[in-house]
């Protein structure tokens, strides 16, 4: 390890490169042109652009697809900005698409594209219009081309035919935006697709980010390109090397390199698991992508605790309705609240009405919920039947019980039983976006994964806390009342 006084430049060559090898590459004329206009590109920029740039025998691009990773402050601006400028002024390009994950970001790149054609005269004279209202900016040159700038949205891109499209803080990209905005260059003749970002955490929508990363490791789909500055996972993260490794412009003799002081600074500050994936671009492996990690969850399990009071009950059932999952959550004796699967059978609902009664009767509970979208709705009715009053939640409640669950259990407070079945479902769980404002609900990561433990223990747990205008005590009294809890 070197000492701290010693001078280190960050690594130019990525720890992770993917591209194919081609006879015909357009990077030199695409840096050239960036740096006729003041945009000095660094070796490991220039890099990704040989690796992203290479052509086919008949014109095409040989990667129509590009992801590029590298941690924050790094300046992977200056790519797009580049890439930008080439697509307008060397390859023709009708339209250009660039998005962000939120409004500010996409006007930063405005801002950027629209400096050079107000710095520089022979680009203000081909500039015929520049729009400036609020998520509507483009640029549009006299020849008709024009570069366009989007918050990304399940809707954003709708009616647009673009040539390249630019993805950028791709981290923060679900499926479903993924799927809307994707056609956007099909029907053109030679497209390129570039996603641009840093490694996702747990509560990000990294899942189209992470698989164009394991598509780069595995090495085997030409036709993408995939470069990563990372440090090695088994790298020491006081390791300085291992900083060098994972921030090309470390050292850089310019106002956006990262220092070693800065990020000194920020290792004092963070977390390990946050500086190995924010500064050290280090990803999170399949196991430990996971909305709550393992060793969390593992600090809140109690096999001793008991609920003492305020009981809620939930159910939850999958959406073929062949597993049903039945949880509990309560306050204990020490104020710390409490989930347990209480119950969890394959087959048909016909056990689940009878159960739910006599848990009703034995607990008078606070509440028995089940949301509204899951496939246990279907016992609703029965339930009416037997005059046990239901608590429906509404998408809103749901996204406030998942962001409970995760906040008590993140901050030591939950407790549970260490039950294998609700482990295995928080293992598979991932999360789905829900609206704009960051909110989300929990996801099954595959067809074949049973969640239900964990959505029934989440519905449960809201139960417990929600105000009294949010629930309905279930009417049906019968039985002792005694609190019993099930092993």
């Amino acid at each position: 390890m070197r000492s701290p006084n010693v001078a280190l430049a960050g690594v130019q060559v990525p720890r992770v490169r993917h591209a194919p090898k081609t006879r015909a590459n357009a990077w030199e004329d695409v840096a050239d042109l960036a740096a006729a206009y003041g945009l000095h590109l660094d070796p490991w920029q220039e890099n990704v652009l040989q690796a992203a740039m290479g052509e086919r025998t008949d014109g095409q691009w040989a990667t129509p697809r590009v992801g590029v990773a590298v941690p924050r402050q790094n300046g992977k601006g200056a790519i797009i900005e580049a890439r930008e400028l080439a697509g307008l002024l060397l390859f023709g390009e009708e339209l250009i698409l660039h998005t962000a994950h939120d409004q500010k970001t996409a006007r930063i790149g405005f801002d950027r594209i629209v400096s050079y054609f107000e710095n520089y005269d022979d680009l203000r004279k081909r500039v015929k219009q520049v729009g400036t209202a609020l998520n509507r900016e483009y640029l549009q040159l006299k020849t008709g081309q024009t570069l366009r700038f989007l918050a990304r949205s399940k809707s954003s891109g709708r009616g647009f035919s673009a040539d390249c499209l630019i993805l950028d803080e791709a981290q923060e990209l679900s499926d479903g935006t993924w799927s809307a905005i994707l056609p956007t260059t099909s029907a053109r003749p030679n497209p390129q697709i570039w996603l641009l970002g840093t490694p996702p955490s747990p509560l990000m929508n990294g899942e189209v980010f992470t698989r164009f990363r394991q598509a780069g490791l595995e090495g085997k789909d030409l036709r993408l390109c995939w470069c990563e500055w990372s440090a090695d996972p088994r790298a020491d993260l006081d390791d300085r090397e291992a900083w060098a490794q994972a921030n090309p412009s470390l050292g850089a003799a310019r106002e956006t390199g990262v220092t070693l002081e800065s990020i000194a600074d920020e290792r004092s500050a963070m977390d390990d698991e946050s500086f190995a994936r924010e500064r050290l671009g280090m990803w999170d492996d399949v196991t430990s992508s996971r909305v709550i990690d393992a060793q969390t969850w593992d600090r809140c399990a109690d096999s001793t605790s008991q609920v003492a009071s305020d009981i809620a009950i939930s159910v939850d059932t999958t959406p073929d309705q062949s597993v049903t999952s039945i949880a509990i959550a309560g306050l204990r004796d020490d104020g710390l609240p409490h989930v347990e699967v209480i119950e969890h059978r394959r087959g048909p609902l016909d056990w689940v009405v009878p159960r739910l009664v006599e848990l009703v009767g034995r607990w008078h509970p606070r509440a028995l919920v089940i949301d509204e979208y899951s496939p246990a709705m279907v016992l609703a009715d029965d339930l009416a039947k037997a005059r046990v009053t239901v608590t429906v939640t509404r998408t809103r409640d749901m996204v406030a019980a998942c962001g409970q669950l995760y906040a008590a259990a993140m901050s030591g407070r939950l407790r549970h039983l260490d039950q294998p079945l609700l482990n295995t479902a928080l293992s598979v769980a991932r999360k789905r976006t829900i609206g704009d404002g960051g909110g989300w609900a929990w996801h099954r990561k595959g067809v074949e994964d049973d969640i239900t433990p964990l959505v029934s223990a989440t519905l449960a747990l809201w139960g417990v806390t929600a105000d009294k205008g949010k629930v309905r005590r279930p009417r049906r009294r019968s039985g002792s009342g005694r609190v019993v809890v099930l092993a």
